[in-house]
């Protein structure tokens, strides 16, 4: 499986192509395609960067549209770089697509159609999952503190306990976030990543020149977690896109700071 560049309606995203994946509609945005002004041009789908709401609800329609979900079916959470996960319903969903989520979590979970699940990155690693057989998706966002955490195994975990899912049923599709190649950190990060995945951290970790420095490769990390947590490494797709490399189509917050838009990734059972 691959995920690929694709543009629907004037708005790239990206996505699995994979007929496996028939069952959703999903994508991951990229800062293209909208209305908002800088520095959020022009596709900010975040409501709390200081944009125009406005101009966030119609970045939501278009790329809704262009992916193929619901723009007045949104669940969003107020994301707070850990592991809890969610799971909601329609019930759940905002009253507009700029409504910013309140909830402290950083994982969405449901079982029942028509439900847009909504995460939201700037670096960070999206993760999105789907269960073709017992018909259940979730989507994950995970930081580096996230990742160590061991977030989106949390999201597999939940699929499996709360909905019946088999771990080898569930695909993943781990999105555009910071690439090894950019992420440069400090000793804490790879300290993080060991304290949880052990010396299956190693390959993900890379001692760099300068002493005391690290690059580190979060999907790398992710995929691992997902293989942990039982699922099939063919069905891991990862998206090679680096944020912080591609400033055209993405924004970084490590690369540009607060002035800066949102991307989100979404995903809703058809």
């Amino acid at each position: 499986m691959e995920i690929t560049r694709v543009q629907r309606k004037g708005v790239p995203f990206y996505a699995c192509a994979d007929p496996a994946w028939a069952g959703t509609a999903h994508g991951f945005s990229t800062r293209q395609g909208g209305v908002s002004p800088t520095p959020w041009d022009s596709l900010n789908l975040g409501a709390n960067r200081g944009d125009d709401l406005e101009n966030v609800a119609e970045n939501f329609r278009r790329f809704c549209a262009a992916v193929g979900t619901d723009s007045w079916a949104l669940v969003k959470n107020h994301q707070v770089h850990g592991d809890t996960v969610r799971s909601v319903t329609k019930a759940d969903c905002l009253e507009g697509p700029a409504a910013p989520g309140t909830f402290e979590a950083d994982g969405l979970v449901t079982g029942q159609p028509g439900v847009c699940l909504t995460i939201f990155s700037g670096d960070c690693i999206p993760v999105l999952l789907y269960d073709p057989a017992g018909r259940v998706i979730a989507a994950v966002h995970a930081g580096w503190r996230g990742t160590a955490k061991g977030a989106a195994a949390r999201g597999v975990e939940a699929m499996v306990q709360r909905y019946g899912c088999a771990p080898e049923n569930i695909l993943a599709a781990i999105g555009p976030g910071i690439g090894p190649c950019c992420f440069e950190t400090h000793a804490d990060v790879p300290q993080g990543l060991r304290a949880r995945l052990g010396r299956e951290a190693e390959p993900c970790i890379r001692p760099l020149a300068a002493e005391g420095k690290f690059s580190v490769d979060l999907k790398r990390a992710n995929a691992r977690w997902l293989e942990r947590a039982g699922l099939k490494g063919e069905h891991i797709a990862v998206c090679p896109a680096c944020t912080a490399c591609d400033r055209t189509d993405f924004w970084s917050h490590r690369m540009q700071g607060g002035q800066r838009g949102s991307m989100a990734a979404v995903i809703q059972l058809l």
